[in-house]
């Protein structure tokens, strides 16, 4: 596709001069004048012509595109608000027209690279008109295994990432998601957590680079962009400040043969004991050892998942479990041994028989309306309070709670290395997940609710003052800004959830970096107030 990056001392500038001199007409006026597919192709390199990625409703092509990365069903409706267009760039000179024309014309960008988007902030808008920038078609994975790194573009998803590393080495990966249908450009700038987070920290945590374009068209990588901004993408959400082109990682060694298993307890079978024992040890257990607890109803009965990633083999997981866990009753026949490459189709719950190259597969296993809520557990919850939820849980039989144990790395990194500050203190982080297949909005507001209602119910046994959430389940339930003169005061309300006590060094920085708040949306970090 003709991607090219700039070195260290290079930055390419593309004027935005005529856009601060030019028209004092009303935006309605601007986009009336010259519509956005002309001011795109106007400002189009010759070289690189940008016609071919213009994705506009009267072709028969513009659904297909814009429902690709839909991944909530709640968000592909007819009544769902459409783009005035979606952009596919093919370069960087695309992204640079994009970002001339959006300020120009006053017209909404929101920036896609393709991934969960629980909310479908990144193809949805309450603001009109507005465009998909679609970064879609950035998606090379650059490995280099001597130096330990990689280069992998924002629309390249995990499973290309995790398949290109697996390609050149048998004792390389990278700690990030479980879903390798997840892009990169949201994924790393929001965070970036999965099963080997205990042992190397997030995937923010491992980036070194980046190559980004900033409002002002310009092409930098981290010496040229600063240490503030840097810092600010790495966590912060890329969307809030720049157009994220790519990322430099640091691989981390993982061992040929891996151990994995999924064990399942019903109440019938001290679930509960079981439980409460996995919250003594699951945060203390080796850093080799993740353990994820996923609590379900089905057909009435509640029942524990007890799923595994060991950085080793099986006899010593076993020797392991045996000393710090044994309340599990872990079996030799439970246990699998593969490589690390295989352990990622394992954990995206693909057959054991499975080619390595279904990771190359940019579709998920199954599209559902879905909602997504997050929490954060600082104590252990008694086992009355573990049986209340339970019971809860049965009443309102849809949503499921996953809890996924901290400890190691986690509370070895300082809170504030990067913008995301969950680190040391906590115990779990929690997922409330409801999923179902019923179009329509009495729908969606029943299994909402549902979800609303085992949130609430959890409120004694998480964190408070705050009551964090992360970043990467975005929720709107927390807070919408409207981006208006309130900015501020609505990006706090949710960004002191996200961000604790690193919100305000985010804000400081956006107002520097983009002080007319150009790259926004619904949960950006906001400006300071003038």
């Amino acid at each position: 596709m003709g991607t090219s990056f700039p070195n260290s001392k290079t930055i390419y500038v593309f004027s935005l001069l005529v856009l601060f001199l030019a028209s004092f007409s009303s935006p309605s006026e601007a986009f009336a004048n010259e519509t956005l597919t002309q001011c795109l192709i106007n400002h189009s390199q010759p070289s690189h012509p940008i016609i071919s990625a213009i994705n506009t409703p009267a072709e028969s092509s513009f659904s297909t595109v814009l429902q690709s990365y839909i991944r909530n069903l709640r968000f592909n409706t007819s009544e769902t608000p459409k783009p005035t267009l979606i952009l596919t760039a093919l370069h960087e000179s695309h992204v640079q027209a994009a970002i001339i024309c959006a300020q120009k014309l006053s017209v909404q960008m929101n920036i896609r690279s393709g991934g969960h988007d629980y909310e479908g902030i990144s193809y949805v808008s309450i603001f009109s008109p507005f465009f998909i920038l679609d970064m879609l078609n950035f998606r090379s994975v650059d490995i280099d295994i001597e130096a330990e790194t990689a280069w992998v573009q924002a629309g390249a998803t995990l499973g290309e990432v995790y398949y290109g590393i697996a390609a050149k080495s048998k004792v390389h990966g990278f700690s990030a998601s479980v879903c390798p249908t997840v892009s990169v450009g949201g994924h790393f700038s929001g965070g970036g957590y999965g099963n080997m987070m205990r042992k190397y920290g997030l995937s923010v945590d491992n980036i070194v680079d980046a190559h980004i374009i900033n409002v002002s068209g310009e092409i930098l990588d981290r010496e040229s962009m600063g240490e503030d901004l840097f810092w600010a993408i790495r966590g912060g959400g890329g969307a809030s400040f720049a157009v994220i082109l790519a990322y430099k990682i640091n691989l981390v060694r993982v061992p040929e043969t891996v151990t994995v298993f999924n064990v399942s307890k019903t109440r019938e079978q001290n679930a509960t004991e079981i439980v409460y024992k996995w919250e003594e040890v699951a945060h203390k257990l080796h850093e080799d050892l993740f353990i994820r607890l996923t609590m379900v109803v089905t057909n009435g009965t509640l029942t524990a998942w007890f799923r595994a990633l060991f950085l080793g083999d099986a006899q010593r997981l076993l020797s392991l479990m045996s000393d710090s866990f044994p309340e599990l009753g872990l079996r030799s026949s439970e246990c699998i041994e593969m490589s690390w490459v295989e352990s990622t189709l394992y954990w995206y719950d693909f057959p054991i028989e499975t080619k390595v190259d279904a990771l190359l597969s940019r579709t998920p296993h199954v599209l559902t309306h879905l909602k997504r809520k997050s929490d954060y557990v600082k104590q252990i919850i008694p086992k009355d309070g573990l049986e209340l939820i339970w019971k809860r849980m049965i009443k309102l039989d849809k949503p499921r709670l996953t809890f996924n144990p901290y400890g190691g790395k986690m509370g070895e990194i300082p809170a504030n290395s990067t913008p995301f500050p969950h680190r040391a203190g906590n115990l779990w982080k929690v997922q409330y997940a409801t999923d179902w297949n019923v179009s329509g909005e009495e729908a969606a507001r029943h299994y909402i609710k549902l979800t609303r209602k085992l949130y609430r119910y959890m409120t004694p046994f998480v964190s408070k003052n705050p009551r964090d959430a992360f970043f990467n389940y975005r929720d709107l339930d927390l807070g919408i800004n409207h981006n208006g003169d309130e900015s501020y005061e609505e990006g706090k309300v949710y960004g002191v959830k996200y961000f604790k006590d690193n919100f305000d060094r985010l804000v400081e920085i956006k107002t520097k970096v983009d002080p007319a708040n150009f790259f926004r949306n619904e949960q950006s970090v906001p400006i300071l107030p003038p």
